[in-house]
């Protein structure tokens, strides 16, 4: 048995398609042309960018991790001789870092070197031996306070406190004065 294919098939396929292009076409037309390209980047704290546009085109200058390289400058009053009889010098620090966080400072690469350690180690010790004698003399002035009336006790408290907080930081100093550590 054989078919016949029916013209009013191929018809309406012809027609159909037609109309489906036609509507491509008048969409193409419709769509405003004038307007500039819609540009997202991507933007943080430490980007920056920078866009012409035109109807001609685009241009993008877009750069991440922008500033690349930071900088740290400290000023620091460093007292000389023991209790700073000897004046103050003024130093001034500059360092330089990257967004990690890693410090550039000629090799050492942000880890301690023997000699910090070596100085983090008798500034403690020192600070601890300074406490204890501190308390110690608060604590031998302390009975002179105790006599008199309502606040007596508080002054002689204060002075025990007063005398360790004092020697942790003469013997502090006087530790890295020693093993001739920078203060920073």
């Amino acid at each position: 048995m054989i078919t016949k294919r029916s013209p009013f098939k191929w018809a309406a396929l012809a027609v159909g398609t037609l109309f489906g292009v036609a509507h491509i076409g008048i969409l193409g037309h419709l769509i405003d042309k004038d307007k500039l390209p819609i540009i997202n980047l991507p933007v943080g704290d430490y980007t920056s960018y920078s866009v012409e546009a035109g109807k001609d085109g685009y241009r993008i200058e877009y750069s991440s991790n922008d500033p690349k390289v930071m900088g740290v400058r400290r000023k620091l009053d460093k007292k000389n001789g023991l209790f700073g009889i000897g004046g103050t010098t003024n130093l001034i620090t500059e360092e330089e870092y990257t967004m990690d966080g890693a410090r550039h400072l000629g090799g050492a690469e942000g880890k301690l070197t023997a000699q910090n350690l070596e100085c983090i180690k008798a500034e403690g010790a020192g600070e601890s031996t300074g406490r204890m004698v501190g308390a110690s003399v608060g604590a031998g002035i302390a009975p002179i306070f105790t006599g008199i009336p309502y606040v007596g006790w508080l002054i002689s408290g204060w002075a025990v406190m007063l005398g360790q907080d004092t020697g942790a930081d003469i013997g502090a100093e006087i530790a890295t004065m020693q093993m001739e550590c920078d203060e920073d």
